[in-house]
């Protein structure tokens, strides 16, 4: 399963997504994993009886920074500085991306190791150092993976989770040195271990995402399960976070409270196995550490959401729960949106990474069941924010005319009860005469869904007409 990396943009949605329903065992492959990540986050809430509660208190501290998030950029940089560290500010993708391969470049690195880092694929990093003579290295497993493969990641969490075991199989065998022939999980990351291990300690620059930031002592927390964000940033000379503003928190304290949430959320575990606080490059008495760091602070679109009064998806800590739990996501996965962040928060967040213009379908990608927010864990009202962008993507007239037509139709009837009514009852009529054996895998106009899948055959009669017969019926049991 090769993904064309020509296609992975958001303009090109509607025939990602025609590919990934096309994929016979794409579905099976995905619901593997999130079916999983469902049921383990429902029992970490289950074991957890504040968790609601905890929930309420992650909002409030998401909240309270965003409102203060100028005064606690300043806190942040003050500490980070004073720590030893060497603050950056980028206001653009572009403008981050360079920072880093300025920086790079400046220390004449050939060799970098990343720690998975949903921002620096945003910034566009991976395609920078492609694109060098600089060899970029991906420590997580999930990473590893798709870089070898050449995919982008399909999921914020698991970037591979539309790779099969076989799939992996053949990779390692394909591109590690020492590889193993057996087929179990344990043996396979013994050959991803075995591959990456001197790398970790020739590599001349590491780059690692953060969590969050402390803006009261200026640290940098990362989140892994792995242990590969440790070998990232300690071997190397130079380490490299890079971050977006709404990755402050006022402090430790408000930390552990989200720390809390994102792992349950994550992967349903009670907390993950690395937990780590970077405070700058080593001192006099420290065995081990970078020598120089840079924090690259990235905007990108994230003060914008403020006046386009998005601020509620700044709350996201990048847990992955709304896609895990997302109808739409378990049929097409990650990569048929063409963009970094895959999902509901990515068809929130891509139209202000791109534009409203090129992401505008993807804010159609959603039943608006509410199950992203009902599991979000610091209480993202994601359906409302989607379709606050499908208004604005009509007022400002980015929808097709044949959209546009139908809906105005659809308007003007739905104003007419009795017009309704009849539309209702024809339309039933029409659907019954396609059918076969209880389903329509033809009828017109509706190639979207049946090239793929059938539609059940509808009831006999609309809901009205049941409705008022079940109400008839009523009144005749009570006389």
């Amino acid at each position: 399963m090769q993904i064309n990396k020509q296609d992975h943009k958001p303009e090109n949605f509607k025939k990602n997504v025609e590919k990934a329903l096309a994929q016979p065992d794409l579905k099976s492959i995905i619901r593997r994993t999130t079916d999983k990540a469902e049921n383990k986050r429902a029992q970490a809430v289950i074991d957890f009886p504040e968790f609601e509660k905890a929930r309420t208190q992650g909002q409030k501290i998401k909240d309270h920074t965003i409102k203060y998030m100028g005064h606690y950029l300043a806190e942040f940089e003050k500490h980070a500085a004073a720590q030893g560290n060497i603050v950056h500010w980028a206001s653009t993708a572009e403008e981050a991306s360079k920072i880093v391969m300025d920086i790079c470049r400046s220390h004449e690195a050939k060799k970098v190791t990343r720690s998975k880092s949903m921002l620096g694929e945003e910034i566009g990093l991976t395609h920078a150092f492609d694109n060098s003579d600089i060899e970029r290295i991906e420590t997580d497993l999930a990473e590893h993976i798709i870089q070898l493969a050449g995919d982008p990641p399909s999921h914020i969490v698991w970037p591979a989770m539309h790779r099969s075991r076989e799939d992996v199989i053949d990779l390692f065998r394909k591109f590690h040195k020492d590889p193993t022939y057996s087929e179990e999980i344990v043996d396979l990351v013994g050959s991803a271990r075995r591959d990456l291990r001197s790398k970790f300690l020739s590599s001349d620059v590491g780059i690692s995402g953060a969590n969050f930031l402390l803006a009261d002592s200026g640290s940098t927390c990362t989140v892994t399960n792995e242990g590969n964000a440790e070998l990232t940033t300690t071997p190397p000379k130079v380490h490299i976070v890079t971050a977006g503003i709404e990755k402050l928190v006022p402090s430790m304290a408000h930390a552990v409270p989200l720390l809390r949430l994102l792992t349950r959320s994550a992967t349903g575990a009670e907390i993950t196995q690395y937990i780590t606080f970077h405070n700058g490059p080593k001192r006099v008495n420290d065995a081990d550490g970078p020598e120089e760091c840079h924090i690259v602070l990235v905007d990108n679109g994230r003060t914008k959401m403020l006046a386009d009064n998005m601020r509620e998806m700044l709350r996201c800590i990048r847990c992955g729960a709304c896609m895990n739990h997302c109808v739409v996501y378990k049929h097409i996965g990650g990569h048929a949106y063409g963009s970094v962040y895959p999902g509901p928060m990515g068809s929130v967040l891509t139209p202000h990474l791109n534009s409203l213009e090129v992401a505008n379908k993807q804010t159609h990608a959603c039943t608006l069941n509410g199950r992203c927010e009902e599991v979000c864990p610091v209480n993202i009202p994601l359906p409302k924010l989607l379709r606050s962008l499908r208004a604005q993507s009509w007022e400002k007239k980015y929808e097709p005319l044949t959209n546009r037509f139908f809906v105005t139709a659809f308007a003007q009837v739905a104003k007419r009860p009795a017009l309704f009514q009849l539309v209702s009852r024809c339309s039933v009529i029409f659907m019954r005469l396609f059918s076969r054996k209880g389903w329509i895998s033809f009828m017109p106009m509706t190639s979207g869904w049946t090239r793929n899948r059938d539609l059940i055959e509808p009831e006999a009669s609309t809901f009205m007409h049941q409705y008022n017969k079940m109400q008839k019926d009523k009144k005749g049991v009570s006389k």
